[in-house]
């Protein structure tokens, strides 16, 4: 496996991979109708948009895109960051990919000038990130208007 820069080729194959996955892990979390509400803000053209404004990553077996995070300015704040989009297709999960993603967005210049890191957790994911270091912001454990977990990290 290789975690490399994202490229605007990948795309097509990782917005397959995002649905893939938000249908399959989150379904167990969360309605249809917010599953594919969330599949529409991450099509192929919205994420070459968010590669824009963020240091976008995919991880990589042999050719086959199988995870993907980002990490950019929190507000455009140069102290805060914040990470977005961290997916790992299901058959992939748990075997260390997704913990991989976090480490190599941890050495991005952004987190680096970071001294608070900012994540908006689905409750399917709050507790894989809290096992990475995170910790629900200004200690509130309750999910937002938008159904997420704020969680945070200060270095």
């Amino acid at each position: 496996m290789v975690i490399r820069r994202f490229k605007n080729e990948d795309s097509a194959e990782l917005a397959d991979a995002i649905a893939k996955t938000l249908r399959t892990t989150n379904s167990k979390d969360y309605s249809p109708e917010y599953i594919e509400n969330d599949i529409s803000f991450l099509t192929a053209e919205k994420l070459i948009e968010r590669s824009v404004w963020t240091n976008f990553y995919v991880a990589c077996d042999d050719n086959k895109i199988i995870g993907c995070g980002a990490i950019g300015p929190y507000w455009n704040k140069e102290d805060e960051s914040s990470l977005f989009t961290i997916f790992v297709l299901p058959e992939y999960q748990g075997k260390g990919i997704g913990r991989k993603i976090i480490e190599s967005l941890e050495q991005d210049e952004y987190f680096l000038r970071a001294k608070r890191i900012e994540i908006p957790a689905s409750i399917t994911a709050v507790d894989f990130y809290r096992k990475m270091g995170y910790d629900y912001k200004n200690g509130i454990a309750e999910l937002d208007e938008e159904q997420l977990y704020r969680l945070e990290k200060f270095r």
